[in-house]
C-alpha cells in the first residue's frame, strides 16, 4: 500500500513536471480558500458540471487537480450510476427520471437513443429547461446522447437544437477526438486533425470563453460533456508517453479465479491470458492519459473562473455517466455490469459552503442530478421527477434518506453500430433488474437466474450466494425489485425506503 502511494504521487509530480516544461498554460487549482464562503444573499450560484464518458474510480488516482476538489468539498463515495450504458444513463441524468421511466433502456433504437428521447418528448422537461426558464443562461459542451449527430445535417441546414440551451456546442458521433463535427449553436463546423483540435482541449477552450463572457447579473449552468475516456483510448499528444510502467488494478476480481457459481452467461469466459493480462495494461494506460487532458480541463476553468471573480459563488460538480471494468471477473473490457466497477462512480462537488473534505456515505444516485442542480438554482423540481436532491449533504446536513437503489439493464446489446457493442471477452449481460443497498447487492435477470452478494463480507462480488439466501430475505429484495422497477415520481421515494 505504501508503495502503491508513493508511485501515485510521484506520477502526480511527473504529469506537472511536464505540463511545467511544455508550457501549456493550462492553469492551477484555484487559490487557498477560494469557493468557501457563501454566496451574497440573494445571489443566485453558478453551475458547471463536468460530465465524463466510461470513468471509473480508480482513475481518479491519476487526476491531481480532481483529487484536490475532494480535499476541497464534498465527495459522495457511493454514486451509482441506473443504467451503466452511455445513453439511457445520460437521459436519466438530463430528467431525474430512472430509464423504464424515460423509456431510453439502451444506446440505439428502437429502444433508446437519442432518437427515443426526442420521440418521447424527453427534452422538453430537463434540468436545463427550468433552469433556464427561471433565468439562468445554459449551455451544453460536448457529447450529448447517442443518436444526436450534427455531421448528418445537410448543407446549409441548421442542426437540431433541443428546448432549455441558451448555447450548444454538441459533438457528432464516433467517439473520435480528431475530424469530429460540432453542432456550434446549430451551425455545423467541421474540426481536424491538428493537436489543437483534439476535442478535450477544444471543450476547454469553449468553456473558459463562456466563462469569461459571463457576468454576476446572470447566473449560469454549464454543462461539459468530454468522450474521454471512452475508446478508442486517444490521449492528446503531449500525453502519449506518460505512464509507461502503469497497469490496472489487481483486485481481489481480477481474473477471477471461479465463475462457477456466477450467471450462465459468465460461465464461458475462460481465464485471461498473459497476453490478455498485457493488452488490458496498454488499454488502461490510455485511459490514464485520455485523464490527463480532462484533469487539465478543470484547471483551465477553475482559473477562469478566479480570473472573473466567479468562483466564490459557482458549484462545480465533478462525475462520470458509468464506470467500467478492466479484467475484473475475467471481463476484459467494458460495461453492463451491476458490479461495483460498473455502476459505482465518482461524484464530487466544490462551491460555497461546501464543508471541506466531507465524504458522504449514503446512497446517491445519476437520478439526483437534476434536483440537485434545481434546488441549488432555488428552482422548483416537478413531482414526476424520480430522484432526491443532494443539496442538503452539501450544506453539511445528514437528511433521513433513502436504504435502496434500482439498476436496471436492457441487453445484451446486439447492434454492431453501437459504440458499446463488446468486444470478444467483453461481457454482455442479458436483461436484468438489481437493488443495490451499502450492504447488499441483488439481481435477478429476466431469464430467472439470480445472484446475491453480501457486500459488507464480500465486496468484490466474488462469491454468489443467491441460493443460499433465506427465503423470507430473497422475498423481500425480490419485491423491492419489483416496486422500484415499476415506481415513477414520489413512490420511487417511498419505495427506495425498502432494504
Amino acid at each position: 500500500m505504501a508503495s502503491r502511494s508513493r508511485r501515485l504521487r510521484w506520477y502526480a509530480a511527473l504529469t506537472a513536471t511536464v505540463l511545467v516544461l511544455a508550457g501549456c498554460g493550462f492553469g492551477e487549482a484555484p487559490r487557498k480558500g477560494s469557493g468557501g464562503a457563501p454566496p451574497s444573499k440573494g445571489a443566485k450560484p453558478n453551475v458547471v458540471f463536468i460530465l465524463t464518458d466510461d470513468l471509473s474510480w480508480d482513475l481518479v488516482d491519476y487526476m491531481p487537480r480532481v483529487k484536490k476538489m475532494r480535499e476541497q468539498g464534498v465527495t459522495f463515495s457511493n454514486f451509482i450510476a441506473t443504467n451503466t450504458l452511455c445513453c439511457p444513463s445520460r437521459a436519466t441524468i438530463l430528467t431525474g427520471k430512472y430509464p423504464h421511466n424515460t423509456q431510453v433502456l439502451t444506446n440505439e433504437p428502437p429502444n433508446g437513443g437519442w432518437q427515443r428521447f426526442n420521440a418521447n418528448g424527453g427534452e422538453r422537461d430537463t434540468f436545463a429547461t427550468t433552469m433556464e426558464a427561471a433565468g439562468y443562461r445554459t449551455a451544453l459542451m460536448g457529447k450529448y446522447l447517442n443518436g444526436y449527430d450534427p455531421a448528418q445535417v445537410q448543407a446549409g441546414a441548421q442542426a437540431f437544437v433541443p428546448p432549455g440551451w441558451t448555447e450548444w456546442y454538441a459533438t457528432s458521433l464516433g467517439y473520435q477526438h480528431y475530424n469530429y463535427t460540432l453542432s456550434e449553436n446549430g451551425r455545423p463546423v467541421k474540426y481536424g486533425n491538428k493537436p489543437t483540435d483534439y476535442l478535450t482541449d477544444v471543450l476547454a477552450g469553449k468553456a473558459v470563453d463562456f466563462v469569461n463572457r459571463s457576468t454576476t447579473a446572470r447566473p449560469f449552468m454549464l454543462k461539459l460533456s468530454t468522450f474521454a475516456p471512452h475508446a478508442p483510448f486517444t490521449p492528446a499528444p503531449r500525453h502519449a508517453n506518460l505512464f509507461k510502467n502503469v497497469q490496472a488494478p489487481r483486485g481481489p476480481s481480477f481474473n477471477e479465479a471461479d465463475l462457477s457459481d456466477k450467471p450462465a452467461w459468465m460461465h464461458d469466459w475462460p481465464k485471461i491470458t498473459p497476453q490478455g493480462v498485457r493488452t488490458i495494461d496498454e488499454k488502461y494506460r490510455g485511459r490514464v492519459r485520455m485523464v490527463q487532458a480532462v484533469d487539465e480541463m478543470v484547471g483551465r476553468v477553475q482559473k477562469a473562473l478566479v480570473d472573473r471573480g466567479l468562483d466564490r459563488n459557482t458549484y462545480i460538480v465533478f462525475g462520470s455517466d458509468n464506470g467500467f471494468h478492466m479484467g475484473q471477473h475475467r471481463l476484459v473490457e467494458g460495461k453492463g455490469t451491476a458490479y461495483d466497477v460498473d455502476v459505482r462512480i465518482p461524484l464530487i462537488v466544490t462551491g460555497p459552503g461546501i464543508p471541506a473534505g466531507r465524504v458522504v456515505g449514503k446512497l446517491a444516485a445519476n437520478t439526483d442530478l437534476r434536483p440537485t442542480f434545481e434546488e441549488l438554482a432555488g428552482v422548483k423540481t416537478p413531482p414526476q421527477v424520480d430522484g432526491r436532491s443532494l443539496a442538503p449533504f452539501l450544506r453539511g446536513a445528514d437528511p433521513e434518506w433513502r436504504n435502496s437503489i434500482l439498476i436496471e439493464h436492457a441487453g445484451p446489446v446486439k447492434d454492431p453500430k453501437d459504440p458499446d457493442y463488446p468486444g470478444r471477452g467483453w461481457g454482455n449481460p442479458p436483461s436484468y433488474a438489481a437493488v443495490r443497498t451499502l450492504n447488499d447487492l441483488y439481481l435477478e435477470y429476466d431469464a430467472g437466474e439470480r445472484e446475491y452478494y453480501n457486500l459488507h463480507l464480500d465486496p468484490s462480488s466474488l462469491n454468489n450466494s443467491a441460493a443460499r439466501l433465506p427465503v423470507p430475505r430473497r422475498d423481500q429484495l425480490s419485491a423491492l425489485v419489483n416496486a422500484l422497477r415499476t415506481c415513477s415520481g414520489a413512490s420511487c421515494r417511498t419505495a427506495d425506503h425498502g432494504s
